[in-house]
C-alpha cells in the first residue's frame, strides 16, 4: 500500500507541474498575440483628421492677405491629395477662402 500511494502522490505532482507550466505558457502567448495585434491596429489606423486653416487676421494688409490665402488652398489641395479632405469638403473650403 505505501507503494502505491507514492505512485500516486508523484504522478499527482508530476500532472500539477505539467499544468501550471501548460498555464503560463498560453498566458505568455496570449499576451504576445494580444501585443501583434495592437501593434497592427495601431500601423493600419488612419491619422487624425487635420483642422481646417485657420482664417487670414483681419488687420493685414492687402497682399500679405492674398499670399496667405494661396498659402491655405495650397494647403488645402495637399489634404485632399493626401485623401484627408473629400472633394465636397475641399470645394467648401475654397469658397470660404475665396470669398
Amino acid at each position: 500500500m505505501p507503494g502505491l500511494l507514492r505512485g500516486v502522490a508523484r504522478t499527482a505532482a508530476v500532472a500539477g507541474t505539467a499544468t501550471a507550466v501548460s498555464n503560463r505558457v498560453s498566458r505568455r502567448q496570449a499576451g504576445r498575440w494580444a501585443q501583434q495585434d495592437y501593434d497592427q491596429q495601431q500601423q493600419q489606423a488612419p491619422p487624425p483628421p487635420a483642422a481646417p486653416p485657420a482664417p487670414a487676421p483681419a488687420s493685414a494688409s492687402a497682399s500679405d492677405d492674398m499670399s496667405h490665402r494661396i498659402d491655405q488652398l495650397k494647403q488645402l489641395t495637399d489634404l485632399k491629395a493626401q485623401g484627408v479632405l473629400t472633394d465636397e469638403e475641399f470645394e467648401s473650403q475654397k469658397r470660404r477662402l475665396l470669398a
